[in-house]
């Protein structure tokens, strides 16, 4: 799960990047966390097993029972519900797992809107810990796995690739059991069609049979909360001024449309296309807010350009708009997202080092490398903006690394307190063996470390040529270092010799030996 995408989970349930270190150690977390479970739910399984053990199991027969409206499947009853559902979505699940139980809910609420909405739409669920045979058929390699069963056929169902969400479900099921795309077989019917949407695409082919157009209609299916139209009427092609075979976005906004073009083979590539349509769907400048989070961070654009604006002050507003001339100078090189400093956002500013007083300014950042870039002058101008863009295009910008400053106490305890700005004079001091904690002040693990790493320092308080230290890795930043989880270890020796990153257990006995070489 350690991907660039999981870089902005925020405290304030925005994705943001100005959490990337949160969200790298939640990551961990997490991992941590299944593996704990797995344990604590191997555990419960033994007790539940010992219970069973007096009361004999239900026997398993061809008969489906539901919970919330969700069929009960296993071994003995799976076929004949395949049988008498033309399309089953069917989630494999584990008891302990977490994402499992979050999508619960989640998962029943969506069962009971499409049984009453779509009945031939059905939902079911099947333990994979307890029908391995299951599980193995169909390849269930991780937790929950969801799979959607057509006509009964098991040799070939579909992997669920929508949101995991009531709605995401719901979209899902109704596009992948519908047309995908609507026909639009008259210019009055397409024009219908685009006004009632705030986003439409259209599939303009000189044949429907060709196979362009059924490329298309597999993006259709695989973006269920994008309206999709076609059409290979004459009529529709002239009054949308169409010549050949070819895509169009029609949007409520920025320019109104955009046209993909087939290339001279007259094929449609269907990766080139779905990123067009991600890049198009959005506007010259969003402005961020959950809603819009997953659109953001699946757009394929991976540089990101922070407006820190305040919405309540009209000239910044007016401002804003003149910036829209840069963000299509830029359009598929950098993403250009306002952020709203009235808004409670304080995580997001802090990381960026921005105050509300600041507005408007900027900042520029990478989300593959986590480099960030910030504006040189004070002033916050259309030509400044189009300058630091084209600087980070070229990888002329030179980056930007948060610090704290330095407390005027930070060597007088037994652990040493560094910040960015002192790093480097201290723990790459060639006469000094300095050991580091990379911590987060929100860390659980932290936290039990925290005194241990307290006794180590007032251990060690007297040895000249050893020091314990520790930074608040959230809010500073070394250049040399990409610090993904908390605590991170790290050991600088003397010398100018290689950093170690330490692996062994956290506690006194096993952290002096180290620092004594045993």
């Amino acid at each position: 799960m350690k991907t660039h995408k999981l870089l902005f989970i925020a405290l304030l349930g925005l994705l943001l990047w100005a959490s990337c270190t949160q969200a790298e150690d939640s990551t961990d977390s997490q991992t941590e966390t299944q593996e704990e479970t797995s344990e604590e739910a191997s555990e419960e399984t033994t007790e539940e097993a010992e219970e069973e053990a007096e009361a004999p199991k239900k026997e398993k027969t061809t008969e489906i029972e539901e919970e919330n409206n969700v069929m009960i499947l296993h071994i003995n009853n799976f076929e004949r519900a395949l049988s008498e559902n033309q399309y089953l979505l069917v989630e494999f699940y584990a008891p302990w797992c977490g994402h499992c139980k979050q999508l619960e809910p989640i998962y029943a609420e969506a069962a009971e809107k499409l049984k009453e909405e779509e009945p031939e739409l059905r939902l079911a669920k099947v333990d994979a810990t307890e029908e391995k045979e299951l599980a193995e058929e169909f390849d269930v390699g991780s937790f929950p796995t969801l799979k959607l069963f057509i006509n009964g056929d098991r040799k070939e169902p579909v992997e669920y690739t929508g949101k995991r969400t009531t709605t995401g479900i719901i979209q899902w099921m109704k596009r992948r059991t519908g047309a995908g795309a609507e026909a639009l077989e008259s210019a009055d019917s397409a024009a219908q069609f685009i006004d009632a949407h705030n986003i439409t695409v259209v599939g303009f082919f000189e044949s429907l049979d060709s196979e362009a157009a059924q490329v298309f209609k597999e993006v259709a299916m695989d973006l269920p909360d994008t309206e999709f139209g076609v059409t290979a009427t004459p009529e529709v092609f002239q009054k949308y001024e169409v010549k050949g075979s070819s895509v169009v976005l029609f949007k409520k906004f920025d320019d109104g449309r955009a046209d993909f073009v087939l290339s001279e083979e007259g094929k449609l590539d269907k990766n080139n296309m779905t990123t067009f349509i991600k890049q198009n769907s959005l506007q010259l400048i969003i402005r961020f807010s959950q809603e819009v989070a997953d659109k953001v961070f699946n757009s394929g654009i991976n540089v990101h350009c922070l407006l820190f604006m305040n919405s309540t002050a009209e000239s910044q507003m007016r401002l804003l708009e003149k910036f829209k001339a840069v963000a299509k100078e830029f359009k598929g090189k950098l993403l250009f997202i306002l952020i709203d400093v009235s808004e409670p956002l304080s995580h997001v500013l802090s990381y960026f080092a921005v105050s509300k007083d600041d507005a408007p300014t900027m900042r520029i950042i990478n989300m593959d490398t986590g480099k960030k870039y910030a504006n040189d002058s004070e002033e916050l101008t259309i030509d400044s903006l189009r300058q630091l863009c084209q600087e980070v295009v070229d990888g002329t910008a030179k980056p930007y690394y948060r610090s704290e400053d330095i407390p005027e106490d930070w060597d007088k305890g037994p652990v040493k307190i560094l910040v960015g700005k002192n790093f480097d004079s201290v723990a790459l001091d060639p006469t000094k063996n300095v050991f580091v904690e990379f911590y987060a002040p929100w860390c659980g693990h932290c936290k039990e470390l925290a005194p241990i790493w307290d006794q180590l320092g007032e251990k060690y308080a007297d040895h000249d040529d050893i020091i314990i230290a520790k930074i608040d890795a959230t809010a500073n930043e070394v250049e040399s270092l990409d610090i993904k989880s908390f605590p991170t270890l790290k050991y600088f020796p003397a010398g100018d010799k290689e950093v170690i990153e330490y692996t062994g257990e956290r506690d006194l006995e096993t952290f002096s030996k180290f620092l004594d070489g045993g």
